[in-house]
């Protein structure tokens, strides 16, 4: 009898023992998993370096559109860039700008790349020509799954007239980062009447008319200013705000207002 009493003792302690494991092993298991926060979500942002003095970018351009119009609901974010640097080949490009085209080279030397249009960049990281559907789309689907970025970028726009003031707040981010805004007309049309797209009427979606870089070196938050340009007031506007690596290129973080 004693033996039966001594054996269901054992048995006892060997269970207690047992469950206590499991229940230290569950813990450490949740207190691992907790190690490790929740990543930022994917996001694709586009970057389209283009002409209308080019005869290989209406193609670019439509695809642009396409998928500027696909993006609704999704975290792809288009900017359609217009370089200055055909319009001593007959015509001049209405949107064109040296601004662009400063930009377009510093991706030359981020990526180390030649500079040709239509030239798409997509997160700073890769760089393709921009009327090759399947390699845009795959490239866009790559991005949309890369759940490694953590700095974070929200603000809001206040117009006054002509002024553009965007309060924003960053988190996250690095020394090396620099915060830019492109102010993006959402729609232009031009009919051109020289150059290789002679006598074509060119659509464009997502013009970037201008464009701020402010440093992350010290500031993670403030007040942005850019000025509208000109207009007939028939065009809707929106800021696109991206944190961008001053040495790599690479983007963390985007975000983007309202259509005003």
């Amino acid at each position: 009898m004693k033996t039966l009493k001594r054996i269901a003792i054992v048995n006892a302690v060997i269970v207690a023992v047992t469950a206590l494991s499991a229940f230290i092993w569950v813990g450490s298991a949740r207190e691992k998993k907790a190690e490790h926060p929740v990543k930022g979500k994917g996001f694709a942002v586009l970057e389209l370096f283009t002409s209308e003095g080019c005869s290989s970018c209406p193609p670019a351009e439509e695809l642009l559109a396409k998928m500027e119009k696909e993006s609704n609901g999704k975290p792809v974010y288009v900017l359609g860039y217009h370089v200055d640097y055909f319009d001593n080949l007959g015509w001049q490009d209405v949107f064109g700008s040296p601004e662009n085209t400063k930009r377009q080279k510093k991706y030359s030397s981020w990526l180390s790349a030649q500079i040709y249009t239509p030239q798409l960049v997509i997160n700073g990281a890769q760089e393709f020509i921009g009327s090759n559907e399947s390699d845009v789309r795959n490239a866009i689907n790559k991005q949309l799954v890369n759940k490694q970025h953590t700095a974070s970028l929200a603000f809001d726009t206040r117009r006054d007239g002509d002024v553009l003031k965007i309060d924003y707040e960053t988190k996250d981010t690095q020394a090396s980062d620099d915060l830019l805004f492109a102010l993006v007309q959402k729609n232009g049309s031009t009919h051109v009447q020289r150059g290789e797209n002679a006598g074509l009427k060119l659509s464009h979606v997502q013009i970037v008319r201008k464009t701020l870089t402010l440093s992350l070196n010290n500031a993670k938050s403030g007040i942005a200013v850019l000025k509208i340009p000109k207009s007939s007031n028939a065009e809707k506007w929106e800021v696109i705000g991206m944190v961008q690596h001053k040495t790599t290129g690479i983007i963390s973080a985007v975000n983007a207002s309202a259509t005003f």
